[in-house]
């Protein structure tokens, strides 16, 4: 086949970056196109890919902070020409699955959201924005929201990365998707028979990842709390801190990471997530989660066997939790079990097979009738 990879941006690794990773393993030299990319900050086969950028990877503010140039992505996507190719893999959960085909050009795209800040979540995103970003914002996004809706008629199949996204994907789009669950490197981490003491967050510094509520439990129970990331709310996030306990690390490598995930008590995740690849990665070292119980967390953690919910995203409901979880014993060998259906290994033989079907099937499918 001759494939082209899309993805978003890549001006760092997340978890979509592993899925792209993994894209690229099954299809080896297929092109990648994206909106901007930064290779000193991409890992493994991502530094030697063949990416393409748009116009926008001509612009150093571009690439520094992407999110300020959203209501030029669209855009951006469609001046790819894409027309040689067989079939497009779009990664997705903002403009990349609009790109432009051709007919006989096959379109899958693996959905990790559809646009999060378009749609219910929009409101979060602009909680704490002034007065005149809220009024600008709404009129960009009204633009956003008609545009995402059409270019989601481009795709000809849909895969959702959690069921969570598969229904948010038939409310936004009416259109149905198989669910495969993203990629966690399994063999990657390690499990510790020795715990620390501290309790671990793993995260992008955004809105909706709901640090600051962990940061205000933890000034109140005065435990230690270790937060590995960076974002554009991590100058907010540190005023917020009143103790020593809460340290933040900012951007870490992969080893060091790696160490953290074994050895933490418990990893926290705060916020509704589309899927969650880093509550896999704490499980597959052998780590129990404590989690917000909405989103994707309901399809990655066992209550009580893997970690713990909480249900409301208030001070007092991830107090008790952390209080009730302190009470409790896990078994770091079947937390890790559990994590082991998640491999990269089974989600690259479940898209290999999605796509070569599909493929198949596109060829087949005739939507015209001659008289």
């Amino acid at each position: 086949m001759n494939i082209a990879l899309v993805h978003d941006w890549l001006p760092f690794m997340g978890g979509a970056e592993r899925v792209i990773t993994n894209f690229l393993e099954l299809f080896k030299n297929a092109p990648i196109y994206t909106s901007v990319y930064n290779k000193d900050r991409l890992e493994g086969i991502l530094k030697d890919a063949n990416i393409y950028g748009s116009f926008l990877q001509k612009f150093r503010s571009a690439r520094k902070d992407h999110r300020k140039f959203l209501p030029l992505m669209p855009t951006a996507f469609e001046t790819f020409d894409l027309n040689k190719y067989d079939v497009v893999l779009s990664s997705s959960s903002s403009c990349a699955k609009g790109i432009v085909t051709n007919p006989n050009t096959c379109h899958i795209c693996y959905c990790h959201s559809p646009m999060r800040y378009g749609w219910e979540f929009y409101y979060e995103y602009i909680e704490n924005s002034g007065k005149f970003k809220r009024f600008i914002t709404k009129y960009i996004m009204n633009y956003m929201r008609i545009w995402d809706n059409v270019s989601s008629d481009r795709v000809d199949y849909f895969i959702a990365n959690s069921k969570n996204v598969a229904n948010r994907i038939w409310k936004h789009y009416r259109r149905d998707s198989v669910v495969i669950h993203p990629p966690v490197r399994s063999r990657f981490f390690e499990v510790c028979d020795k715990k620390q003491d501290y309790f671990l967050i793993v995260s992008r510094l955004q809105e909706y990842k709901k640090v600051d509520l962990a940061i205000e439990v933890f000034n109140e129970l005065n435990m230690p709390l270790i937060i590995i990331g960076e974002g554009p709310l991590k100058e907010k996030l540190v005023k917020k801190v009143k103790h020593d306990n809460i340290k933040f690390l900012g951007r870490q490598s992969d080893d060091v990471v790696k160490k953290y995930y074994r050895e933490a008590r418990a990893f926290l995740f705060p916020g509704e997530e589309d899927f969650g690849i880093t509550s896999l990665e704490a499980q597959c070292s052998g780590t129990p989660v404590i989690a917000y119980g909405k989103g994707g967390a309901l399809e990655t953690v066992v209550h009580e066997k893997t970690g713990l919910f909480f249900y409301d995203q208030t001070i007092s409901s991830l107090k008790s939790a952390i209080n009730e979880f302190c009470k409790m014993e896990f078994n770091s060998e079947e937390i890790r079990v559990h994590a082991e259906k998640f491999d990269e290994e089974i989600f690259k033989f479940k898209i290999s097979n999605f796509v070569y079907d599909k493929v198949e099937e596109f060829k087949n499918n005739k939507k015209w009738i001659v008289l």
